[in-house]
């Protein structure tokens, strides 16, 4: 999902200023350590100089209501935003590490594409004139600009905060939307991660096919009654 937002920014000074500085995308994730679900990674662009937006943090140090509360700001502010979900079946293919990665590359490419296609103000920016800057130790590989990794980036850097924050909405709605397809695990509540209520309701029920079988839980419950199971192929034949 991408949109080039700032609409307003279409006088001279500011065009000249976006095209002469070199852009900034922050980039986070969302979901790495959860026994189901996506794992969701975002990316923000701002306009350069002081960002536009009062109140950003880390996502994990910020309640739910205030991550609603800014996460239209940013999409509203932002040049450029790009959010990208890697599904289970993906998780489980190429492990969550490479999950995460994969992510990462695409929410770059996402956000180069829409601040390359001429949509902004200015006219078309140049994607590799961003300066990648990824929560974390390790960079993915074939990224379509120059990018740098910073530990505890999301506690630092306000883009990288806003891609938190747009990465943890974007989930979080996303395991309420499950909770209501598989509502006896309580997705709305933990959002998959492995809590002593989940891990009771997948001993109980079995994984669903939302589970990631690649996690050590699940696939210990595979061996328990597997309520759901017989539904996954059915499922991905659909």
């Amino acid at each position: 999902m991408t949109t080039p937002a700032h609409p307003d920014a279409a006088a001279d000074a500011t065009a000249a200023a976006i095209t002469a500085a070199r852009l900034v995308a922050g980039v986070d994730e969302a979901g790495r350590g959860p026994l189901a679900g996506p794992v969701v990674v975002a990316a923000v662009v701002f306009p350069p100089g002081r960002t536009p937006i009062n109140g950003l943090d880390d996502s994990k140090q910020l309640d739910e209501a205030h991550r609603e509360k800014l996460y239209p700001r940013i999409v509203e502010r932002a040049l450029a935003w790009h959010i990208v979900f890697v599904d289970v079946g993906e998780i489980d293919r190429i492990n969550i590490f490479h999950a995460t990665m994969q992510g990462m590359r695409e929410a770059l490419r996402g956000v180069s594409a829409a601040l390359a296609d001429g949509r902004l103000a200015g006219g078309p920016h140049d994607g590799c004139a961003i300066e990648a800057r990824i929560d974390g130790n390790r960079l993915p590989r074939d990224l379509p600009c120059a990018a740098r990794a910073i530990v505890g980036g999301d506690a630092v850097d306000r883009a990288i905060m806003a891609a938190s924050i747009l990465a943890k909405v974007a989930r979080d709605r996303h395991m309420r939307e499950l909770h209501a397809r598989w509502p006896g695990y309580g997705f709305d509540a933990h959002k998959g991660y492995g809590t002593p209520v989940h891990l009771e309701a997948l001993a109980r029920l079995g994984p669903c096919p939302e589970h990631r079988r690649s996690f050590a839980p699940v696939r210990e419950a595979l061996q328990g009654p597997g309520l759901f199971d017989e539904c996954v192929p059915a499922l991905a034949g659909a």
